[in-house]
């Protein structure tokens, strides 16, 4: 049986393959954000109004892209992840763009190893939470990095959504929703470029919003909401179909697609 150090190794190295593809794919289009376009979502923007001035901790930022969104918007960032490829790619264009942000390789799990600073905000958004085996520590390590009063944001996709597989290009219920279990799927191509000859080797957890609210509110933060969607601003999942408003959702709309949850450090 491996342990979660080699579930990391794994899940890095493809990271780190990713990180090319999508710098490269229509999804991420890293040519028009070099020319100002915003990567970042209705869901934050409309949670963190005003950040200018203020400190934020991006994790999991990939290779960036919505971290430096902050930066635009006068943030000071800090951008944590684990694929060193990632961070290599977010350092290049926070110079190319003559911004100010700083990028951290590591676990996310071991950030408070690497930074010590305390933050106005932590973000987290979208296929971050099921990378971590296990979410108490990672809610320990958010409160640790936080200011007193801090807020801490995070959109993500549902737990419901994890609990199928898209493998086939159809959804099939096969994962529990409160499951134990790691997860590992192997496939060809990534969610940016389902035509990419890549292999992706992936270990990952299923985490339940108990499980969510529970590993944050226990490490001392005060939940302020948790919303649900129908609605996602990716086009992710198979036969998701467009709204006039630009988001995507499942034909039948029976379940939600995501949820956001904010907190203060009290």
């Amino acid at each position: 049986m491996k342990n979660n150090d080699d579930y990391f190794k794994v899940n890095r190295a493809t990271w780190n393959e990713k990180v090319k593809i999508h710098a490269q794919s229509d999804m991420y289009d890293l040519e028009a954000f070099k020319n100002g376009k915003s990567s970042l979502m209705c869901y934050e923007l409309e949670a963190l109004k005003d950040v200018s001035g203020k400190s934020l901790l991006h994790l999991q930022c990939h290779f960036g892209q919505d971290t430096l969104s902050w930066s635009r918007l006068g943030a000071k960032c800090v951008g944590v992840d684990i694929s060193d490829e990632g961070i290599a790619l977010a350092q290049q264009l926070n110079a190319e763009l003559q911004l100010d942000a700083k990028f951290v390789c590591c676990n996310v799990l071991e950030t408070s190893s690497f930074i010590s600073d305390r933050f106005d905000f932590v973000f987290t958004s979208y296929g971050v939470i099921g990378w971590l085996p296990d979410l108490k520590p990672w809610g320990q390590m958010i409160a640790k990095r936080l200011k007193n009063g801090g807020t801490f944001f995070m959109a993500e996709f549902h737990p419901i959504v994890w609990m199928f597989d898209y493998l086939d290009g159809k959804a099939d219920l096969k994962y529990g929703y409160m499951q134990d279990a790691v997860i590992y799927e192997e496939y060809q191509g990534t969610y940016a470029n389902t035509n990419s000859k890549m292999k992706s080797k992936e270990y990952g957890w299923n985490h339940g919003l108990g499980e969510v609210v529970s590993a944050l509110s226990e490490a001392g933060l005060r939940i302020d909401y948790l919303k649900e969607y129908d609605e996602s601003p990716y086009n992710v999942l198979p036969a998701l179909v467009k709204t006039e408003s630009g988001m995507f959702v499942t034909k039948d709309r029976l379940y939600p697609l995501i949820f956001t949850l904010k907190a203060t450090k009290v």
